[in-house]
């Protein structure tokens, strides 16, 4: 029986290698490139993003030097929905947001593979750095075997029905071999930087992105410290997140760092930065992965954001959707709307977002 895979190709060298080793497996490959939003329908200039034209010609090229058909699949509407609106409103509610994560969950593995079963294939391969493995009847996500590379956090929402369905096939690599890879077939691409940027916002201020987006001008409220005393004004919510230090525009004789964001009173409360460490907190919406049912309280190693090391912890389920999380010893900055993942080793046990 032929097997098919639907590559999600970027343009960039990740993707584009991960077609080749799917078609090395046997695969009959057709290449899709995802159009996620016009940029002038959100206030930034034509110039180059993950969506741009000269990455949708790169991934055309690549998918033509590979020998298969690509196409452009327009997800606007998915991509506005349940990624621009969700980084927004978690701004806006005194969050920050992972939209990669977002990215992931609604629309590499659920949009973008519904396209796929309508055109008949099988299984959907992307450019990430992680790796699925079968146990028994059950499907587990694990880390890449490049652990400066590995994207497994960013993938923690996976569902067993998509992890039947997906592909890493760069997970089994290094970087450095991939691009070996892509030199050895002459990609053109085979230098191309990786993406670092999140796409809709390429020049990294998202708070003037969400002022041309939506059209809002955001109040100014109270800086306060952690008795109350108004020690300034802010610019908005929307311009903070925990732990920050640098554009605050309060003097003070020892470093000050953002402690609480609250959208009811519009108020930043500053602090010292032992004020950032804190045990425990809450997540919400978890993704089990490792096991259907999970016990009341398991250990772990949980991590807090993408570059965070992970650190023992305990998990405490309250209810089928969200626990408490308890580390070992504090740690800094934890941030409501980032997700926390648990693992087992190189397994990822599931995840949730900080609430």
């Amino acid at each position: 029986m032929d097997k098919n895979a639907l590559i999600a190709m970027s343009g960039g060298i990740d993707s584009t290698v991960a077609a080749y080793l799917m078609k090395q497996k046997g695969y009959n490959c057709t290449g899709i490139t995802m159009k996620l939003f016009d940029n002038e329908n959100i206030g930034i200039s034509k110039s180059k993003t993950c969506c741009s034209l000269d990455d949708v010609d790169d991934a055309a090229n690549a998918a033509i030097k590979l020998g298969f058909p690509h196409y452009v699949s327009d997800l606007k509407g998915d991509f506005i929905e349940n990624v621009i609106e969700r980084f927004i409103s978690a701004y806006e509610n005194g969050a920050t947001p992972n939209p990669c994560i977002d990215c992931n969950r609604y629309i590499k593995f659920t949009s973008l593979y519904n396209k796929g079963k309508e055109i008949g294939c099988d299984i959907i391969a992307t450019g990430h750095y992680a790796k699925i493995e079968k146990s028994g009847s059950r499907f587990l996500l694990k880390k890449a075997a490049d652990d400066t590379k590995d994207q497994s956090y960013v993938l923690c929402f996976l569902t067993q029905e998509q992890l039947a369905h997906t592909a890493f096939p760069c997970g089994e690599y290094k970087k450095t071999e991939i691009r070996s890879i892509a030199h050895e077939l002459g990609l053109y691409n085979a230098d191309k930087p990786d993406s670092q940027d999140i796409c809709f916002v390429p020049d990294g201020d998202h708070a003037a992105f969400m002022e041309r987006y939506t059209g809002k001008q955001y109040p100014k409220g109270d800086i306060v410290d952690k008795s109350g005393c108004i020690l300034g004004t802010h610019n908005g919510i929307i311009r903070y997140t925990i732990g920050q230090r640098k554009g605050l525009g309060i003097s003070s004789s020892a470093p000050l760092y953002v402690c609480k964001i609250d959208r009811l009173t519009n108020t930043i409360t500053l602090g010292s930065n032992d004020d950032l460490f804190t045990k425990e907190f809450y997540v919400d919406d978890i993704n089990m992965i490792a096991f259907d049912n999970p016990p009341e309280s398991f250990k772990c190693s949980a991590k807090i954001r993408y570059r965070h090391a992970e650190q023992p912890a305990v998990v405490h389920m309250c209810g089928e959707r969200k626990a408490k999380v308890i580390f070992e010893t504090p740690q800094r900055a934890v941030t409501k709307g980032q997700a926390a993942v648990f693992y087992d080793g190189d397994t990822v046990i599931g995840g949730g977002i900080i609430c």
